[in-house]
């Protein structure tokens, strides 16, 4: 698997022990001793590194003086740090993207994106349920025309509530069928409805555990671009609430987050056997379960896919950080509209 990207004027390490440093005016990356990459500097805008990569102090204050981002996360992508030179754009980005915000009609619009995104992945996943199986179609197809009709609704409302009132129904419609996709045949697995705070059944607390590690990426991805994590479209504004985090994991839910759960219950990977039952009738993961999660979590973001709007080849871990970059382009207005991510 390739583990270099160049995306959007910025390359993206996530080769562990990469040396990166300059030679004159042309950025070379280095993995055990051999050289991987060489990029005209000309062609960077930024430059993210993931986990045990070396920079040399060189780089570090060339990219610095010339204004280019240098961000730092851990491997798993969980953000550190971001270098912050004389020339920085970032606050010129966290402005437009308050002007956004304070703008009625072009924080519609944004949370429009937002809920149609999560919408069309949402009917992927049904879709391709009746593909793989097609006896489910008679309870899946149904589902899928209401969200088809759901996804009309978006595109006609010029009302924020409204907005979110569709996209939970729409929320209802697809949860309400979820269950025909869990094809193991165990009663302790049935998911009957969505329930977060506590999750009240294993399937629950699968779907907030993985919704949880999601919104940490997005998060990072958020803060690796230079925007503010707390103002969001979609999501109502509160103190420590990332908004625009969870506004940008809606694309990601039914894709990243959904279908993996699925998969590691059908597989019988995560059985009945790895959940506990609280006090009150919370139902938690047991560290065996949340072990087997994280690395299955790990490995399918590292799979790669084609980005329908770049057309290049991205591992699916880079996919909340490239939409984050496309935000930022468009509140920057060098991007006419905010195309989400949508599977294929």
């Amino acid at each position: 698997m390739e583990v270099m990207h160049q995306l959007l004027n910025t390359l993206y390490i996530q080769a562990q022990g990469a040396y990166i440093h300059l030679d004159h005016d042309t950025l070379k990356v280095e993995v055990e001793r051999v050289q991987r990459l060489q990029v005209p500097l000309h062609h960077l805008g930024g430059l993210a590194v993931f986990g045990n990569v070396l920079l040399s102090p060189f780089l570090i204050h060339r990219f610095a003086e010339d204004g280019r981002n240098i961000v730092w996360f851990d491997q798993n992508g969980q953000f550190r740090a971001r270098l912050a030179g004389p020339v920085s754009g970032n606050v010129l980005l966290r402005r437009a993207q308050h002007e956004a915000y304070g703008d009625a009609c072009r924080r519609k619009a944004l949370a429009r994106r937002f809920v149609a995104g999560k919408i069309r992945n949402a009917r992927h996943v049904l879709l391709r349920g009746m593909r793989d199986n097609p006896e489910l179609a008679c309870r899946l197809e149904p589902a899928a025309r209401e969200l088809e009709t759901a996804l009309k609704e978006v595109n006609r409302s010029e009302d924020l509530d409204e907005l979110r009132g569709i996209e939970g129904r729409a929320a209802a419609v697809y949860f309400s069928v979820l269950s025909s996709l869990i094809l193991v045949d165990d009663p302790a697995l049935r998911f009957e409805i969505r329930t977060k705070r506590p999750p009240r059944d294993p399937v629950n607390a699968l779907l907030s555990f993985a919704y949880a590690l999601l919104v940490n990426d997005c998060v990072s991805a958020c803060e690796g671009v230079g925007l503010d994590p707390q103002i969001g479209y979609l999501h109502a504004l509160r103190p420590g609430r990332p908004a625009l985090a969870l506004d940008l994991m809606e694309e990601f839910r039914a894709f990243l987050a959904d279908r993996l759960v699925l998969t590691l219950l059908n597989r019988r990977q995560i059985t009945e056997k790895d959940f506990l039952e609280r006090p009150g009738g919370a139902i938690h993961l047991t560290d065996r379960a949340r072990r087997t999660f994280l690395e299955a979590y790990q490995k399918r973001k590292q799979e790669e896919l084609t980005h329908p709007l770049l057309g290049q080849r991205v591992p699916v871990g880079l996919l909340p950080h490239i939409q984050a970059r496309l935000l930022a382009r468009h509140l920057r207005q060098d991007a006419a509209e905010y195309a989400p991510f949508v599977a294929r």
